[in-house]
């Protein structure tokens, strides 16, 4: 069994990206929020988002909840991403940055599903 290594470089950042967007879209339940999304235009942008957040790189301004106001979020699909994003994750990577990625996450899904929720989003 090969030994995982922690997250360090953008080219682990793609990696988990691409993953774990792959294994995601294989969920019925929430691959239809993502229908209209091109991905290839869209992986730049979210490797730039994961980059600022575990390697404090620089570039990275956009506000990541304005981009996914518009998506048809259902309150469960925070729990799929979640899974989806932790298995990833966890499978690709060990170490500190691999746990700041989960902890990281859970505050982001935790954050937009309050953000939405107090929009009057799920009621």
């Amino acid at each position: 069994m090969t030994q995982k290594h922690d997250i360090q470089n953008h080219a682990d950042i793609e990696l988990m990206m691409r993953t774990f967007y792959g294994s995601l879209l294989t969920n019925e339940e929430i691959a239809p929020v993502f229908a209209n999304t091109d991905f290839e235009a869209h992986m730049p942008h979210m490797i730039a988002f994961w980059s600022f957040v575990l390697l404090d790189e620089e570039g990275y301004k956009t506000n990541v909840f304005d981009k996914h106001v518009h998506l048809p979020i259902k309150e469960h699909h925070f729990e799929i991403w979640l899974e989806h994003f932790e298995r990833t994750v966890k499978t690709l990577f060990e170490g500190e940055k691999a746990d700041l990625a989960l902890s990281r996450a859970q505050t982001i899904s935790y954050t937009f599903k309050k953000k939405l929720e107090s929009m009057g989003r799920f009621n």
